[in-house]
């Protein structure tokens, strides 16, 4: 089911697409593909909205920063220098975090409208992304399909072709609250990650894959989540085919789990502490499934290329429960 969720100034049109299935309830946006709620219930069978998220679309347009909820790309996190050299070229792209590119840039996906269809149980967002876009090559043909399975589990599938060399890494930037509004205080969190990826000053990765044994970085076996994190995770499984169990963040309090399954071969956890207004620093937490951040310029790293005849696939599911 779809409604009008708002108007841009240019007189765009943005809808609210609501996928209902298994006590789930998901509401999504054409504008940044973003995951505006997501209801589920407690132990106790009542539910609540355990994201972050605005009640209209001038939430979004004043404070995008946060990416609450948004369909992030065309290169989900950073990207050192706002560059990269791909087949002997140097792509120059937007600074919009320090001397980094962070998210896509300036205007990446998160604040472009998507054309929406329905599918099974679900909506298909798709777009182009012209070449040149942010300063990325290549014309990209993208969809995000957004689909609830019988369990209530939301599945988020991402698909991309190109006609020309080019790099992708797609995520939602989803912000989770278990506790339906009391913040992520006690919440549990496990990662099927053995290492990490140390940063430096602006956050990009020094290279190192970093054994998490002995250190704060390690959520084998679960433990508060905590604060001071915005790291990746190098999870244990690599890439896969098809998602596979990576992680699980649990509220004793409400009793709700989220279990997130993917194909990605890292994790980026974030705590929010520097989440602004209208919410407070450490209000819920990210768990963002992609490449690593900086791969353009790290071979060693899995590469994040795409090329003409190739098809770009991801995708991550949430699925949702209780523990008594």
């Amino acid at each position: 089911m779809s409604e009008l969720f708002g108007t841009l100034s240019d007189g765009t049109e943005v809808h609210r697409w609501t996928l209902e299935r298994a006590g789930t309830r998901v509401r999504v946006l054409t504008y940044g593909g973003i995951v505006q709620s997501v209801e589920v219930p407690d132990r106790a069978g009542r539910a609540a909205d355990v994201v972050l998220g605005f009640d209209g679309l001038d939430g979004y347009l004043r404070h995008p920063e946060p990416f609450l909820g948004a369909l992030v790309g065309r290169y989900a996190n950073r990207i050192a220098g706002a560059r990269f050299t791909l087949d002997g070229h140097t792509y120059t792209l937007a600074p919009n975090n320090g001397p980094n590119c962070l998210h896509g840039g300036d205007r990446g996906f998160d604040k472009r409208v998507w054309e929406a269809e329905p599918v099974g149980h679900g909506v298909r967002l798709t777009r182009v992304s012209p070449h040149g876009e942010e300063g990325f090559p290549g014309r990209l043909e993208v969809s995000a399909t957004y689909t609830l399975d019988a369990s209530g589990a939301l599945r988020i599938a991402y698909e991309a072709v190109t006609d020309a060399p080019t790099v992708v890494n797609l995520t939602n930037h989803s912000y989770f609250d278990l506790g339906g509004g009391t913040g992520p205080a006690g919440h549990r969190l496990r990662l099927a990650a053995s290492r990490y990826t140390p940063v430096d000053a602006d956050l990009i990765p020094t290279g190192e894959l970093a054994d998490v044994t002995g250190s704060r970085f390690d959520f084998r076996t679960p433990r508060e989540a905590g604060s001071g994190y915005d790291h990746n995770f190098v999870l244990d499984k690599g890439v896969t085919d098809t998602p596979e169990n990576v992680a699980e963040l649990y509220d004793p309090v409400s009793g709700r789990l989220l279990t997130i399954a993917t194909t990605e071969p890292g994790l980026q956890f974030y705590t929010a502490d520097h989440l602004g207004d209208p919410f407070t620093p450490g209000a819920a937490v990210a768990l963002e499934t992609q490449h690593f951040p900086d791969s353009p310029n790290r071979p060693e790293f899995p590469s994040t290329e795409l090329r003409p005849g190739g098809v770009y696939r991801s995708a991550t599911v949430y699925g949702f429960g209780v523990r008594g």
